[in-house]
């Protein structure tokens, strides 16, 4: 019997077989990972962040951080061969390393997710409107009710099913995908004709980091803010009981996705170095807007908004995928309400945990909406996020580490992709983590937001600890491994 059907048979991965089991294929699994990470909305709400906060060293941030990140990925491959869990990180880190820890991974998902309805829900209405009326894109009101109008067609889709969710990202993700790869080249072939500056190999470096800012802080302020760029490209893990072979491809699916918006990353951050002036990028609202501009014109700017406009929207689904099946997964195991553990008859989605996300995430928006300054919503949502998405990835990439210790040293290969990889990326995360609090890279309402929403889970979990939770009160493998009985082989339990 392998792992995963051992780990299905003694029910201590799976809880219900309520969700669509295989209803995804591998190349869904790659296209969530991607729509995910929303490579044209992170380019283009989070570039002059990033550039404000280490200059010329973008690129060097997304290298420096894509590298441990795909560590992080490749962690997730691993632990999905202990058995699919909506869960994903809650089930597998609570199972190996303790269950207070695989709570606070799944609490982290949670309210990450939902700082990010607000954070994502601003440029879907501005970038939606300013395809007809930048007036209109710059009024508060109208941008709630657009960017409140596509939050709930967004939730209506992931309520009515995954294979419909999937579809609608196979259509928004890849006309996103085909108009960035398009500019991209565009942005390469321009900057030579109109040089702003050029390239340099020390854009991959260290050097500028500590030029920026004449300290090392800037790297560690700009890795918090490059793992918000990879961060929810993991949704295809939580699908893993929606997808078919889940122990091969919603591992797989995350790693491949990791790497499609890595090499964008890195092509359009050395783009704008080159192609667009500091102070445009320092000034704008949406950089790939600008970019557009410049190396297309009016029609290269309006289908840079397009880009970014159904990267937003993608990128609201999958969140919302994400967070709903985390909390069908931890009210399953009774750390959280049960009723976040129904699921719809006939649609089979947590439609009650939907529901709740959806009116949550609309009020936070619509509130923030009217702030005075949206520019500082959004930078200290980003910020706060990073911290949050640093926890649960540490403990993942540590977790995997210490499950699959003893199976590393089989060969190199496990050695590397059992142990290595997936240590180095949880550490790397975790001193990110303890560096972003203590360095001083952060401001106070950037670490209020990020750790109080934290800190509000100590409720719940003593709360459910108190009741007796099976889940809180199980005892941790720290990755034993036991021969499989007359098949020569060894297993995770």
């Amino acid at each position: 019997m392998s792992a995963v059907s051992e780990a299905a048979a003694s029910g201590e991965t799976g809880h219900s077989h309520g969700l669509d089991k295989g209803a995804l294929g591998f190349l869904d699994a790659i296209v969530m990972a991607v729509a995910g990470v929303a490579p044209a909305y992170s380019i283009a709400a989070t570039t002059a962040l990033l550039v404000g906060t280490v200059g010329f060293a973008g690129p060097a941030a997304l290298l420096w951080c894509g590298i441990p990140m795909f560590g992080i990925a490749i962690a997730y491959h691993q632990l999905n061969k202990m058995g699919a869990s909506a869960g994903a990180a809650y089930a597998w880190v609570g199972r190996v390393l303790h269950p207070y820890l695989g709570w606070l991974a799944g609490w982290c998902l949670i309210v990450s997710a939902l700082l990010f309805m607000v954070a994502g829900s601003f440029p879907a209405g501005q970038v939606t409107l300013s395809l007809f009326s930048s007036a209109a894109a710059s009024q508060a009101g109208w941008v709630a009710l657009v960017g409140s109008v596509w939050f709930l067609v967004m939730a209506y889709f992931v309520a009515r099913g995954v294979r419909i969710t999937a579809n609608a990202q196979w259509i928004m993700s890849s006309i996103e995908l085909v108009l960035l790869v398009a500019f991209a080249v565009l942005g390469f072939v321009n900057a030579p004709a109109h040089p702003h500056i050029s390239f340099s190999l020390s854009w991959l470096g260290f050097s500028h980091f500590s030029a920026f800012n004449g300290s090392g802080a800037s790297f560690v302020a700009g890795a918090l803010i490059a793992a918000f760029y990879y961060w929810g490209w993991d949704v295809s893990s939580n699908l893993g009981e929606e997808t078919h072979d889940s122990e091969k491809h919603s591992g797989a699916g995350g790693m491949i996705g990791v790497g499609i918006v890595f090499l964008l990353f890195e092509a359009f951050t050395i783009v704008v170095n080159m192609d667009v002036p500091a102070k445009t990028v320092g000034s704008s609202s949406n950089v790939l807007e600008n970019l557009g501009h410049i190396v297309g014109g009016g029609v290269g700017g309006k289908l840079m908004i397009v880009a970014v406009a159904l990267s937003t929207i993608a990128t609201l689904e999958t969140t919302l995928i994400q967070v709903t099946r985390s909390l069908w997964s931890m009210a399953s195991q009774h750390t959280l309400p049960a009723r976040f553990g129904q699921l719809h008859p006939e649609w089979r989605t947590p439609v009650f945990a939907t529901a709740v996300v959806a009116v949550i995430s609309v009020a936070l928006f619509v509130v923030s909406s009217f702030a005075n300054s949206v520019s500082t919503v959004l930078t200290d949502a980003i910020n706060a996020i990073g911290l949050q998405i640093a926890i649960y990835y540490s403990l993942a990439g540590i977790a995997a580490a210490v499950a699959f210790r003893k199976l590393a040293f089989q060969s190199l290969s496990n050695f590397l992709l059992m142990l290595v990889f997936p240590l180095l990326g949880g550490i790397f995360m975790l001193y990110i983590f303890i560096e972003s609090l203590i360095g001083g890279s952060l401001t106070g309402p950037e670490i209020g937001i990020g750790m109080g929403a934290v800190a509000i889970g100590i409720i719940p979990i003593v709360y459910y600890a108190a009741k007796g939770s099976a889940y809180l009160r199980a005892r941790p493998t720290l990755g034993r491994v036991l021969p499989t009985e007359g098949l020569g082989e060894e297993r995770i339990i």
